[in-house]
């Protein structure tokens, strides 16, 4: 069941009915990855829509519309330390959630989601009343479920179950002691499915989403809602006066991470070059130094044919998308697919995976090929680099789908329906 089928009318309540939402981030920075998109577009929507919106947030914290108030609940930070090991200080000692945090960093543990739900949660006892609702963005931690005690309505949004990201982590590992130590990083699973199974209501971005969530947490696909996540289409659009580079191919991934895919789309960039020497891969994305992605372009000889750049603007990002011949999300798995999304508002062609919800944003307006299989990838670019018709086609299809169904403002009137139904209006 979509939103739209268990909410038929999104329009019912909007400014008519303001609300006083406050919104949680444990990390949100638009860099940092999806959630901090999430969190930066659906504030201001709801804003846009007539409500009031606070964002409580740990570091490195977001980039808000000026109507947006944010509230900063400061951490450790350690992923910005030069050596979190001495970053301890003894006022830390006060405090179980920043002595927690560096010791399960220090054992190899990732304890933000567990430590911002503490904080929030005593936050919220002194300020709770200044909201109508909270809604938490993928913590789970186990302050939600305080809040929820309290009678405070509480939603979360699960954007993918993290069981996926470990599982291929897993897959990936070298040796025994990788894969412990990735066991270990991910430990605070096993909270945040207590959590989902506990909290009255949460809502994620996809259909796929939805019976991931269902399987790895154990709760009926029915007491899911979905609200499909939107992309900014006034950020993301074409620019005409921007010439398309005819071999530039571009994509968002995270270096090193296997479930993002880059190796198959590297794997299909070698086997193309033949064909097409002037063939050049930008990622946007950090390259690890030392790292599997670093090695297998050595190995592949593609040193001089692929960029990396990371830190850029979102308008450099957008000039990105449309110098881009084509745009690939080669990912195995996607909780929805942000990054597609924002090559089609801005009248790319993508070709995509069909790993998760990559092909329910898609679509037909793009080409969809099997996760992990760069001889797909590779006959994909080869007919799309050849016809330029076909590329304006696909890009005048793809921004008409994100306008019509992942835009923002459809995505708040939506939201705006479900929680005046989770607050019994």
């Amino acid at each position: 069941m979509t939103a739209q089928e268990k909410f038929p009318d999104p329009l019912m309540f909007t400014a008519a009915d303001p609300l006083r939402i406050c919104l949680l981030g444990y990390r949100s920075h638009p860099f940092v990855g999806g959630q901090g998109v999430y969190l930066k577009y659906l504030s201001k929507a709801l804003v846009d829509a007539g409500h009031t919106v606070d964002v409580i947030s740990g570091p490195p914290y977001p980039e808000l519309d000026p109507r947006v108030t944010l509230i900063r609940q400061p951490s450790l930070d350690l992923f910005a330390v030069d050596n979190h090991v001495t970053a301890l200080r003894p006022r830390h000692l006060t405090s179980w959630s920043d002595f927690f945090e560096w010791w399960s960093m220090l054992t190899g543990g990732f304890a933000e989601p567990y430590t911002f739900s503490r904080r929030v949660a005593k936050y919220l006892k002194t300020n709770g009343h200044k909201y109508d609702l909270v809604h938490d963005n993928q913590c789970l931690g186990w302050g939600l479920l305080t809040l929820q005690k309290r009678g405070l309505p509480t939603v979360a949004t699960i954007h993918h179950p993290i069981t996926r990201d470990r599982q291929l982590a897993l897959d990936a590992a070298p040796n025994w002691k990788h894969r412990l130590l990735v066991r270990r990083w991910h430990s605070f699973l096993g909270m945040q499915k207590k959590v989902a199974q506990q909290l009255n209501h949460v809502v994620t971005v996809s259909e796929q989403s939805r019976k991931d969530i269902s399987e790895a947490f154990d709760r009926d696909e029915n007491d899911i809602s979905l609200v499909y996540n939107g992309i900014d289409t006034e950020t993301f659009i074409p620019r005409p006066h921007i010439a398309t580079k005819p071999f530039r191919v571009m994509t968002t991934a995270s270096a090193d991470q296997p479930l993002k895919g880059l190796r198959y789309l590297l794997q299909a960039i070698a086997a193309l070059k033949p064909e097409y020497p002037e063939i050049e891969l930008l990622v946007v994305g950090k390259l690890k130094e030392g790292g599997q992605t670093e090695r297998q372009l050595q190995k592949l000889q593609l040193q001089d044919s692929v960029r990396f750049v990371s830190g850029i603007s979102t308008d450099e990002l957008v000039d990105f998308y449309n110098e881009a011949a084509v745009v690939v999300s080669p990912s195995l798995y996607e909780g929805f697919g942000l990054p597609a999304g924002e090559a089609m508002a801005c009248g790319c062609a993508v070709i995509s995976s069909d790993g998760g919800a990559l092909p329910e944003v898609v679509g037909d307006a793009g080409v969809v090929v099997p996760a992990g299989d760069s001889h797909a990838l590779q006959r994909a670019l080869q007919k799309l680099l050849g016809d330029p018709e076909q590329r304006r086609e696909l890009g005048r299809k793809g921004r008409q789908r994100i306008l019509e169904r992942f835009c923002w403002k459809v995505a708040a009137r939506e939201f705006t329906h479900y929680y005046n139904q989770v607050l019994g209006r």
